[in-house]
């Protein structure tokens, strides 16, 4: 994947113009996990690691019948976890990962998800990029989400010249205003998810196109 290169002042106009764009097509770039909680959205994070969004919406429903908070995961039957959320992939680590963070909220946070990111990367499973999530979209805080299609479509757009997630995250920060870094970092993940794909990227409906230094990119 290659791109020119551009000064960052270049870059930081591009951007302002691709967010513009993208704000015009994605009006309200809403967090496609479904929860009603901070605790809620933290479970689905973790689970929609190699899984898509609308997969785990159809396992946490039933999940979250059987265990209802922290404490009652950190309770959990191993075997029994795993079954109800097999279909997300990587079931075994994942149904581990939930257990441990169960815990970890419910003796070191008084069954409270933590609202830092310091304190949230102490979480089994999570990462700056779940950390991101949950303080942009339970928390209102700002935060730039940087997973897979964030960090091709940043690449591809000349944003960032880094494979590295939290290099792209850095990035991304110094390109983008602090009160604007979760509403920009969702719609391109969204634009990552929809239109600009790893393979066969719809770049004839793209509505950034213009502003896109990509030189492998299709015709509009």
């Amino acid at each position: 994947m290659t791109t020119k290169s551009l000064p960052s002042l270049d870059r930081q106009e591009r951007l302002r113009a691709i967010a513009k764009a993208l704000q015009r097509t994605i009006l309200n770039p809403k967090m496609e996990l479904d929860h009603r909680s901070p605790w809620e959205l933290l479970v689905a994070t973790i689970l929609s690691a190699q899984c898509t969004d609308q997969r785990v919406n159809q396992v946490t429903p039933a999940l979250f019948r059987r265990y209802r908070g922290p404490a009652e995961l950190a309770a959990a039957n191993l075997p029994e976890l795993e079954q109800l959320i097999r279909s997300t992939g990587f079931f075994k680590s994942k149904a581990k990962h939930l257990v441990a963070c169960g815990k970890a909220v419910t003796e070191h946070f008084n069954e409270q998800v933590p609202q830092t990111m310091e304190e949230l990367v102490t979480l089994p499973g999570v990462g700056r990029k779940t950390a991101n999530v949950i303080l942009g979209n339970a928390f209102g805080q700002p935060g730039v989400v940087v997973d897979t299609h964030v960090k091709r479509v940043a690449k591809r757009l000349g944003l960032t010249r880094s494979d590295n997630p939290d290099r792209v995250e850095e990035d991304l920060q110094q390109l983008i205003p602090k009160s604007q870094w979760t509403a920009v970092s969702q719609r391109l993940l969204l634009h990552g998810r929809h239109i600009c794909l790893a393979r066969k990227p719809q770049c004839h409906t793209c509505p950034v196109y213009q502003h896109c230094p990509w030189k492998e990119k299709g015709p509009q």
